[in-house]
Order: structure tokens, then sequence, then C-alpha cells
């Protein structure tokens, strides 16, 4: 026989209110990695004008979420949620205190070196400390499940995505005026003190859940069980490879992103323009909270995803700064639906005891698409592509279209990646695996009946909250991302 669905658990009374604290520890959690790697970022490509650096690390970042979301997902599902935060936590600060340190013994000449190992140990370090707190995020994804009434998962989802808005717009906003107007050993110190804040506060939490039984089978990377998760759900799998496109793009944004950006704005600035386009986050979130995702969120994903390539492939079409803001708002404004449509199908149709496997296994397939993009487009943007459109070839072939500003062998790639995009995303509605998926999501129940006492409490609290954070993929978003986010 098999398990009962994740959304035939019962949540606990109060469980959204105690939601709402875990959501915002981790968005202040959040808050401060991507305060820390924006400003990296935006540190070496000042100081070394790479666009091989920063695509490097940016791809670096998805690699390593990729190669550990499956170890991630397996602590996830063998420890209590709030153990494995604390977990994150405690090695995200000494990751960012060792980078500190790092700072102090070495020259900034040093660690600026891309030739040298000290560039390369400094920024693993940080590196470190990000892609660890993102176990986390995976934990606060089955938090959903386990604390939250089926029938408002996808608001909720909906709602953390208008806190990462919240949080990019601080992120966004202080690392460039961090770099800026401190430099980069004042950005450590204030990341490892907001990192040790966030600490405090979560071992103060308590989350009501029983101690998770163990699965004598399974593997310390429990592949076996995740995969056996996902078959078990006919056309889960394809819903993976549907928010993987959504990747594809994305590491071409890791990669181009802030180089073209700092080509029409200071980094002060362009730190501002960042927190400003980030409101689209805000809004795109406030939406789905409001109005969830329909009663398809594979068709309601898969639209979204087609339109944030258009909005790829024309937001840089002439080097006009106000398209180019415009272009990110709309682009943020559309992450959240993509990223609460697929938590949303996953609470609903996997148990919960296999939920951070499922998260973990998906994480570590969409944000594989990512580094593979980022690291592939970073050299032949800088080699190729860029120099070629600095010809008279380029400008020729090409001018009519893209106009003869600056970065206009960012915006070729640009609208190559875009119309790549909104092509998948059409070809994905004709598949049998979507009208599979669409039926299975249609058909799975809801929370049960004695639950709704327990869940309107819980959504009066919600509404008076402060805020949320997404569980990114990276981020992301990623901005990254994060993502993140994602990734």
């Amino acid at each position: 026989m098999s398990e009962p669905p994740a959304s035939a658990r019962t949540v606990p009374p109060h469980g959204m209110r105690t939601f709402v604290h875990v959501l915002v520890n981790t968005a202040v959690a959040n808050i401060t990695t991507s305060y820390l790697w924006f400003a990296l970022t935006f540190w070496v490509y000042l100081q070394t004008r790479s666009v091989l650096a920063t695509g490097i690390i940016g791809g670096a970042y998805l690699l390593l979420l990729a190669v550990f979301g499956m170890v991630f997902g397996t602590v996830v599902d063998r420890h209590r949620k709030h153990r494995v935060m604390v977990l994150s936590a405690l090695v995200t600060l000494a990751a960012f205190i060792m980078a500190a340190a790092l700072y102090l013994v070495q020259p900034e000449s040093a660690l600026l070196d891309l030739g040298g190992p000290w560039f390369w140990l400094f920024s693993g370090i940080i590196l470190a400390g990000a892609v660890i707190e993102n176990l986390r995020n995976i934990a606060l994804s089955t938090t959903v499940t386990l604390l939250v009434p089926t029938e408002r998962h996808a608001n909720a989802n909906g709602m953390v995505g208008t806190v990462q808005g919240l949080a990019f717009l601080v992120t966004s906003v202080f690392s460039g005026l961090s770099i800026g107007l401190l430099g980069m050993g004042w950005t450590l110190v204030i990341a490892v003190a907001l990192t040790a804040v966030a600490l405090v506060h979560l071992l103060m939490l308590r989350v009501p859940e029983d101690e998770p039984e163990r699965d004598p089978e399974a593997k310390f990377i429990d592949v076996r069980g995740a995969a056996a998760a996902i078959r078990a759900v006919p056309g889960l799998f394809a819903l993976i490879i549907f928010s993987t496109f959504n990747n594809l793009i994305g590491g071409v944004y890791m990669a181009l992103m802030d180089p073209y950006g700092l080509t029409l704005f200071p980094v002060e600035w362009w730190g501002v323009v960042l927190g400003v386009t980030s409101t689209g986050f805000i809004a795109g979130g406030a939406i789905v909270a409001a109005k969830g995702l329909g009663r398809n969120p594979i068709r309601t994903l898969l639209i979204t995803v087609m339109v944030m390539g258009l909005v790829g492939a024309l937001f840089t079409i002439r080097d006009w700064w106000w398209v180019y803001v415009l272009g990110i708002w709309i682009y943020m404004a559309l992450v959240p639906a993509v990223e609460a449509a697929e938590q949303t199908v996953i609470q609903r149709v996997v148990p919960f005891e296999k939920q951070g496997r499922v998260f973990g296994a998906a994480a570590a397939i969409e944000v594989s698409a990512a580094p593979i993009t980022s690291f592939l487009i970073a050299p032949i943007a800088e080699f190729w592509i860029i120099p070629y459109m600095e010809s008279d070839a380029g400008r020729r072939t090409w001018g009519w279209l893209l106009g003869d500003g600056a970065g206009r062998g960012i915006a070729l790639v640009f609208l190559f990646a875009g119309i790549i995009m909104i092509v998948i995303g059409a070809l994905a509605f004709a598949t049998r695996s979507y009208r599979i998926l669409s039926a299975e999501y249609a058909v799975a129940p809801t929370t049960p009946e004695g639950d709704e006492g327990a869940a309107g409490a819980g959504a009066g609290a919600v509404a008076g909250a402060a805020g949320t954070i997404s569980p990114a993929s990276a981020a992301q978003v990623r901005g990254g991302s994060a993502d993140q986010s994602g990734s």
C-alpha cells in the first residue's frame, strides 16, 4: 500500500503562526547571505573587470548546489527541521568568520589575484557558507507541509516570494553601497554579526515535529529513495524538468547580468537599481499570495517561463537604462509564480516523509542547468561574442536590431537565450507528462476537515505577519539565483 499523500497530514494548532516565525528567521539569514554574496560579486568585478571571474564564481555556486542537493534533502528527511536549520546557521557563521580572518591577514592585492591561491580560497570559503545556508531552505520547503493547511500552500508559497523581494531589495541596495562606501572588510563584519543574530533567534524557536523515522535501507545520499518518491507520482519528474527550463536562462543572467548593469550604472547606483527592481518580487509574490496559482499550477508555471523568455530577449534590445530596469522588474515579478507552482505541487502530491529528498533532488537537477550555461557563456562572451559585436562585421550584422551602444555582445546573448526559453516552454505544453501531472494534481486530496479550525487561526497570524522568505532554489536567485535561487 502506498503512503498517504502529503496533503493528508494534520497540521498542528497555531502551525501557521510558527511557520511565520521560521520564515522571518530564514529571511534574516538569506538577507545576510545574499548581502555578502552580492558584495563579493560586485567587489571582484570592479577590481578585476573580469566577466570570466564573475561567471566562474556564479557557476560554482550553482554547481555546488546541484552536487549537494541530494545530500541536503536526505539530511532534512532524517532529522527534525529545526535541528537542520540550526546546523546550517552554525556552519555558515563559521565560514563567514573564516573569510573575515583571511581578509585581515592577507592584503587585498593577494585576494584579488586571479592567478594566485588566495582569491580562490577566499571566494571558496564565502561560497561554502552560502551553499550550506541553502540546507535550511530545503527544510523550510517541507515546513509548509508540516505547519500550513493544504488549501493555503499556494498562498503561503506566494508570501514567500513577497518577502524574497523584500530581502532582495535590502541586499541589492546595501551590497552596492557597502562595497562602494565601506569596502569588503566592513561588509564581512556586518555579515558575521547578522548571521550570529539570526542563529541566536533560531535557537529560541520551537517547531512541533516528531522525531523522523529512519529508513534502514536509505543511504547517506539517498538517490534511490528520492527516485522512488518521484516515480510514485506520474509526471512529477517532468515538472522538475519544466522548472529546469527557467534555470537555463538563469545561468546566462548569473554570468552577464551584473557586468551589463555595471556598464550602465556606477556600482552604488547599480545596487539601488537592483533594490528598486526587486519590488517586482514583492508584487509578484503578493499576487500569488492573494490569488493563488489557479486550478493548474503546472500550466501557470509554463506560461510564466515563456513570458520570462520574452522579457529576457527584449530588455537589452537597446542600451537604454529604463528598458533594462523595466525588464528586470517584470522578470522578478514572474519568479515567485514559477517557484510557488513547483513547491505547491510537490507539497500536495509527495508524502511529507520524503519531501526533503524530492526537494533536494529537484534542486540538484534544476540548478545543474545554470552552471552549465554560466560556465560556457562567460568565456564565450568575453573572448568571442563581445569582441565580435564590437567589430565592424558585428555592427553591420546586428546593429539594425541591437543598436551600437555598450554591451551589445551581452545583449546578443540575452536575445538568443530568451528565444530558446520561449520555444522550450511552448513545446512542453504538448507533452504527455504535462497532461498526466495536471490530472494527478487535480485529484489529490486536500487537508482533512478537522484541521480547518487550526487553519483559520493560523491564517490570521499570516495576514498580520511582517515577513517571509522564499525557499529559493537557488536562488534564486537565486537572484540566484537565487533562488536562488531557486538558484
